[in-house]
């Protein structure tokens, strides 16, 4: 099989973040030309036409619901300080929106009559977020703030009548509440008065504004599609399993048509429906995608039809349309595979193990195609994802791809503390258990090594912010296991990422590490700063210099201190942020672990 190199890899396109417009053109964001920028389409596979055209990626782009122009966000040198501007589709003329470049803004939506947009920011306070409205055609000052925050705030869309919006508040991934924001009267409305932790997320006003439908984990250990009634606020379970997440849901609220997705062991079914009665719901023609990872869905103006995005494990990322009637589905965009043979991406095999507890982890294992020929030969990275309370899919991923067109195997497990299997499996490694999610990787290296391929001499560990400290902490409490270990964007010292991380998103990680007023020495007991004359492997660091997240601070201070005893590699970009997103800062980046984890493993 002819081999392609690293670069070829990493030149494999994504198109995704679909937005149909009323005329039914297609928006969507591409990095064809190394980030990712807003293109459109008026045919499925046609010629695409290039909108933007910045060094920095656009993060998000949607039609406006009467006119043919589009806002867009982007920030600068990945600062998460995000910044809207206003596209328009027919003169390509480009108009800056917000122009609080110190400040952060968070999407809320078109009004329907597409004359205002909504959306949170943290101007007025770091630490918190106020709620906005502001005219098409209005820019920076003349926003109107209807509400002053006391924590994280972020709009979720307007009412059928563009009369309140609604409104989210988190006080960790997995605690939030609803409101409904009167714009007349600037009233907030509390919907979801509860005790504990409880997740309402993907909520969607109901075609008559009396109700919503969302998806909650209320008195359930999976999320469920649920109708929340907006005068009694009682909550109606529509659509309930036992085993898998009902893990968002998408309603046109003119028609009462409706998507909502499972999250089946990472992989996403999508069931389209019809609003019958309140609760009643009449299911459609299945999709007829691929068994891949699915969201993203917009619907054409009638509802007749939707885009959603679609990634599978040998199949890059792509938009579809689908007709909602028959289920039949069309993929309109063509990301290169930068002439790689689709047919030469090698599948996931999802596996189980046990782990030291009994607990049954599950995870993704990639093969190379001449295992069975090279017994006890096969080096391995295993690929820790971030997080925590997030989960690694069967969704393309280029790098992996690349390692295992050399030989590599890749390893992907769903530690505890991943979500996607039920509220308790996520809060398994919550404060004082956060280290059993490290003896799962212990866990499953063990596994590794009974598997008849692997040399268990061979494996590395990779992985980014979270996964960059699970990286840290399996280097130094299983120091005899790793060949090696490349901690990307990670944490290295608990207190010292609580303290200078961004403040308006520290107490919702405290909700999840712990505080440093109650739980610092805890903190520091766990943080791979003070254990770091335990490692043993060679060690590769990469980190972005304008992270807000996971400050760069933690890369130097664990590079510093673990060049002491075993080599170590440090590799800053001072345009990027938390990860590396530019195409070239990837090339040099990946190029430079690749000959590290080749060297040493």
């Amino acid at each position: 099989m002819h081999e392609y190199d690293l670069e070829r890899y990493l030149n494999v396109r994504s198109a995704y973040g679909a937005s149909l417009s009323p005329t039914g053109r297609l928006a969507f964001l591409m990095d064809t030309t190394g980030t990712a920028q807003v293109w459109t389409l008026d045919d499925p596979r046609g010629w695409p036409q290039q909108r933007t055209f910045y060094e920095e990626p656009v993060s998000f782009a949607t039609w406006s619901p009467e006119r043919p122009e589009l806002v867009f966000g982007m920030d600068e040198g990945g600062n998460e300080r995000l910044q809207f501007h206003r596209l328009d589709a027919e003169k390509n003329v480009v108009t800056d929106l917000t122009r609080h470049p110190e400040a952060k803004h968070q999407w809320g939506g078109w009004s329907h009559d597409g004359d205002r947009l909504a959306f949170t920011s943290n101007r007025r306070d770091e630490a918190v977020f106020d709620v906005y409205t502001q005219g098409r055609d209005e820019t920076g000052a003349d926003a109107t703030r209807h509400h002053e925050g006391e924590g994280w705030l972020s709009v979720g869309g307007w009412s059928p009548s563009d009369d309140r919006l609604l409104v989210y508040e988190s006080h960790s991934n997995f605690d939030q509440d609803l409101y409904t924001l009167d714009l007349e009267t600037d009233e907030l409305r509390h919907l979801t008065p509860h005790e504990g932790d409880v997740r309402y997320g993907s909520a969607n006003f109901g075609p008559d504004g009396e109700a919503l439908y969302l998806v909650t984990d209320d008195d359930h250990d999976t999320l469920y599609l649920a109708r929340l009634d907006l005068e009694t606020l009682e909550v109606e379970r529509l659509v309930v399993d036992e085993d898998w997440n009902v893990d968002g849901v998408a309603l046109d609220d003119e028609t009462g048509r409706l998507v909502y997705s499972r999250n089946v062991d990472g992989y996403t079914n999508l069931t389209v429906a019809d609003l019958v009665g309140p609760t009643e719901l009449e299911e459609l023609a299945t999709p007829d995608l691929p068994q891949a990872v699915a969201g993203g869905v917009s619907f054409s103006e009638d509802a007749d039809r939707f885009a959603v995005t679609v990634t599978g494990t040998a199949t890059n990322t792509n938009v579809h349309v689908v007709d909602a009637e028959s289920g039949a589905a069309e993929r309109w965009t063509d990301a290169s595979t930068a002439g790689i043979p689709r047919e030469s991406f090698r599948d996931r095999d999802l596996v189980r193990f046990e782990s030291f507890d009994g607990l049954e982890v599950p995870g993704y294992l990639t093969l190379p195609a001449d295992a069975d020929e090279r017994a006890g030969e096969v080096p391995v990275v295993v690929d820790i994802h971030g997080g925590p309370e997030s989960q690694r899919r069967p969704s393309f991923y280029a790098l992996g791809q690349y390692f295992v067109s050399r030989g590599y195997a890749v390893f992907e497990p769903n530690v505890r503390g991943s979500t996607g299997y039920g509220k308790a499996y996520t809060r398994a490694d919550d404060v004082r258990n956060r280290m059993d999610s490290v003896k799962d990787l212990r866990a499953g290296v063990e596994w590794l090594h009974d598997h008849p391929a692997v040399d268990p001499d061979r494996i590395a560990a990779l992985g980014g912010s979270y996964g960059g400290f699970m990286v840290l902490a399996a280097l130094t409490e299983y120091p005899d296991l790793w060949a090696a270990g490349v901690d990307v964007v990670g944490i290295a010292n608990f207190v010292t990422f609580l303290e200078n991380t961004g403040v308006w998103r520290r107490e919702l990680r405290e909700a999840e590490y712990g505080s440093l007023a109650e739980d610092r020495e805890f903190l520091e007991s766990i943080s791979p700063i003070n254990n770091v004359d335990a490692i043993r492997a060679p060690l590769f660091v990469l980190h972005g210099a304008n992270d807000p997240r996971v400050p760069l601070g933690e890369a130097e201070q664990i590079a510093e201190q673990a060049s002491e005893h075993v080599p170590v590699e440090k590799l800053v970009f001072e345009d990027e942020g938390h990860g590396i997103s530019k195409l070239e800062n990837r090339i040099e980046a990946y190029t430079r672990v690749v000959e590290f984890l080749d060297e040493h493993v």
